[in-house]
């Protein structure tokens, strides 16, 4: 399962965002380090289901006439402070909880009403600018500090003579969360000395940012748009950032209506509708909410973890199915499973990904949507319904 991380400063909304992504029972308060430990649940990206391409919906309990959710994991780290690549705070704590993140988000308190350490100030006085490349920068001198505390070792080990610089790199940033490929594709990038002992702090720093950007592709997430001046939502779109403005606290409403029954809504939606009788304040927050929601075409939540996903990681929603003219699995289900892939997938990734026997066993694969066999290079698409013939069970 894939694995989206929230990071930021105290105060920015990453509890919230989190509780309305999840509905997980989580703290959620206006006081710094309200998260401690890290909140680990289950969100779902949306994209929509090939159902939608036949006369009836498939009914699967992910999708909303014919809007399907996926799941991958959501992370909610504690708030990061100016120095938490140092300790402060509990930063160093805090970064590793994000080693193993594919992607992240980060949530910026939009409204400038918290300041740098995240300590409650008047609506609009402090820059959210400033956060912009916060937790970019305290990821990357996070990571070069790891490769300089570890320096020496690979110092020792540039004295055997079967020692390979590639490899000794390679050993060292997998524990960071890099694949091999990655690895390798960055060292492939970056002019650097052939000797350990020749390399600078200013060479390790740069294969750190160079690991980090590849390996933790970052997200701005601007939070409580509700409540924002709006020249401050158009100067973080200005950075040249992935920019979604949201309203967690939005989110976090409308899905606590739905729970209730008295509003009609699913996640990703640009509006929704009342069903019960609600109060009048309860009417004009509600109200309110659409609003935001008018102008920036939802409240964010859900697009900012469906940019993550698709547009950052670059992935794409295939549908594996063992009839490929129903569409269904052994026992009659409609497109039961959904995946999550990189682009440039096969149908043979598609087999490992829903078990190593499947794959192990991989003889062809059908796509369902034509009924013809395809290639085993045959470089799937978003929302592909393929049958797997293999000779696991």
């Amino acid at each position: 399962m894939l694995s989206i991380a929230l990071a930021g400063k105290p105060n920015a909304g990453k509890s919230t965002f989190y509780k309305a992504a999840t509905m997980a029972d989580v703290d959620v308060g206006n006081y710094p380090f309200t998260t401690i430990d890290p909140n680990r649940g289950v969100t779902h990206v949306r994209t929509d289901c090939p159902c939608l391409e036949q006369e009836e919906r498939c009914g699967n309990e992910h999708c909303h006439d014919g809007k399907r959710y996926v799941p991958v994991e959501l992370l909610d780290v504690a708030g990061l402070v100016p120095g938490a690549h140092e300790g402060r705070g509990l930063g160093n704590q805090f970064l590793d909880a994000l080693t193993n993140a594919d992607v992240i988000i980060n949530v910026v308190d939009a409204s400038g009403g918290t300041n740098e350490e995240g300590e409650p100030v008047e609506v609009g006085t402090y820059d959210p600018v400033e956060e912009v490349d916060f937790i970019e920068e305290e990821m990357d001198q996070w990571l070069a500090g790891i490769i300089d505390r570890n320096w020496e070792s690979v110092e020792r080990k540039s004295r055997s003579p079967d020692f390979d610089m590639d490899d000794t790199l390679t050993e060292l940033l997998t524990g960071f969360g890099a694949t091999e490929a990655e690895v390798a594709a960055s060292l492939r990038d970056l002019d650097y000395p052939e000797s350990p002992l020749s390399w600078t702090d200013e060479d390790r720093e740069t294969l750190a940012r160079d690991i980090r950007a590849r390996t933790k592709p970052i997200i701005l997430v601007a939070n409580k748009a509700d409540i924002a001046p709006e020249e401050n939502i158009e100067r973080l779109r200005e950075t040249g950032k992935p920019v979604i403005p949201t309203t967690a606290d939005g989110e976090l409403a409308l899905r606590k209506g739905v729970e209730a029954g008295v509003v009609d809504y699913d996640p990703g939606d640009p509006d929704f509708e009342i069903l019960g009788d609600l109060s009048g304040a309860q009417e004009k927050g509600l109200e309110q909410i659409r609003d935001v929601m008018a102008e920036y075409g939802g409240t964010g939540v859900q697009e900012a973890l469906d940019t993550a996903v698709y547009d950052l990681l670059d992935h794409l929603t295939a549908f594996p199915v063992q009839n490929e003219s129903k569409w269904t699995d052994g026992t009659g289900n409609v497109l039961p499973d959904a995946f999550l892939l990189p682009q440039g997938s096969t149908p043979k990734d598609l087999a490992f990904a829903v078990h190593s026997d499947i794959g192990e066993g991989y003889l062809h694969a059908v796509n369902a949507k034509s009924s013809r066999r395809i290639s085993d290079d045959y470089v799937l698409e978003e929302g592909d319904v393929v049958k797997i013939v293999s000779t696991a069970k």
